[in-house]
């Protein structure tokens, strides 16, 4: 009697194994899938740290780029950035704005009168009532100009005002619709570039690249004096040239090539010489060199005038380099003289100031 309840309690125990470990099973597969349930938030949250470190890492590194861009623009404000050098940002004018402008003043058109005294009532060179322009394009309208023997003359105004047309037109370059070109009283509307330099004592210096670099600097120079009757003549004018600047005279057998930008702006007006003009037409003397050789260039030119009596007509694209370096100054606006002074005085007026000096 004492051995039944045994086996049953064996039985018993076999029979409740299967069931403890299917509980167990189900407890283990429970824990896991809470575990996984569980392991996106984390992941999520983990991941939401993460951006806000981000964020807030992106947000100090914007904040601190800000910082020197506020400082430099106050900098770059305070700075002078206008064309020539001179005034605030405030007061750089787009081309169409200084064109529009500068038209506004156009209606107070110098008198002939003005222009002769400007001239010393002497005019060496002139030009009366001048339509020229390129093809039926006219560019120059009525134009008029009066320069002094042994003056020189600069020739300001916004892009495509017609200040190169005028010394294109002296020389020859353009097509004469109607008015007069005369120097000394002679006329010369009608004569070929060869005539005018040859018979006119006029030259032209170009903008700039005029050399022939695989010449030497000698070669260069017998080429002004192409138009010469004698090479003999041309060999001793450039000898006088030689004489003149002893730059060019220590490179007389170097190509052209190796000039500096001021070595070969020298020798292009030096090259104009050789005929031994009475007029010089200068466009843009300063385009393109370094501040040192622009001086240099000027400091030649006036050398040319004050020494030996050049009469200078110039087109200069720094305005205020120009004014102070010549004698007279006239404002072309579309093809016409808007204001005519002497260089100092349009220096000083608030007008030319505020559309060509920078303030």
């Amino acid at each position: 009697m004492a051995k039944a309840p045994a086996k049953k309690s064996a039985a018993t125990k076999k029979k409740a194994a299967p069931k403890a470990a299917i509980a167990e099973k189900k407890l283990v597969a429970k824990k896991a899938a809470a575990k996984k349930a569980a392991a996106p938030k984390v992941a999520s949250k983990k991941k939401a740290t993460k951006a806000k470190v981000v964020t807030k890492k992106a947000v100090t590194k914007k904040t601190a780029a800000k910082k020197p861009a506020a400082k430099k623009s106050k900098k770059a404000s305070a700075k002078q950035i206008s064309g020539y050098g001179m005034g605030s940002v405030d007061v750089v004018m787009s081309v169409d704005q200084v064109v529009k402008e500068a038209a506004s003043i156009a209606g107070e058109a110098p008198s002939l009168e003005k222009l002769g005294k400007l001239a010393k009532n002497e005019p060496f060179l002139s030009i009366d009532n001048l339509n020229a322009g390129y093809g039926k394009m006219e560019i120059l309208h009525n134009f008029t100009l009066q320069i002094g023997q042994g003056q020189s003359l600069c020739l300001i105004g916004p892009n495509g005002a017609g200040k190169s047309t005028v010394l294109h037109s002296i020389f020859g370059f353009t097509n004469i619709f109607s008015g007069k070109i005369s120097v000394k009283g002679k006329d010369v509307t009608h004569l070929t570039p060869s005539q005018k330099l040859a018979e006119a004592g006029i030259a032209y210096i170009l903008q700039d690249k005029s050399v022939f670099p695989g010449m030497t600097v000698e070669e260069n120079l017998l080429m002004g004096g192409f138009l010469k009757n004698k090479p003999a003549e041309a060999k001793i004018a450039a000898e006088m040239v030689f004489d003149k600047y002893s730059r060019l005279a220590e490179r007389r057998d170097k190509p052209a090539g190796v000039l500096s930008g001021g070595e070969r702006r020298l020798l292009e007006i030096s090259r104009a010489l050789v005929m031994n003009p009475d007029v010089l037409l200068v466009d843009e003397p300063s385009i393109g060199l370094e501040p040192r050789f622009i001086d240099m260039v000027f400091e030649i030119l006036d050398d040319l005038q004050r020494r030996d009596g050049k009469t200078i007509i110039m087109v200069e694209q720094n305005a205020k380099k120009g004014l102070e370096f010549a004698d007279i100054g006239y404002v072309l606006v579309s093809g016409e003289t808007a204001m005519a002074d002497m260089g100092d005085d349009l220096l000083t007026n608030p007008d030319v100031g505020r559309l060509f000096l920078g303030g």
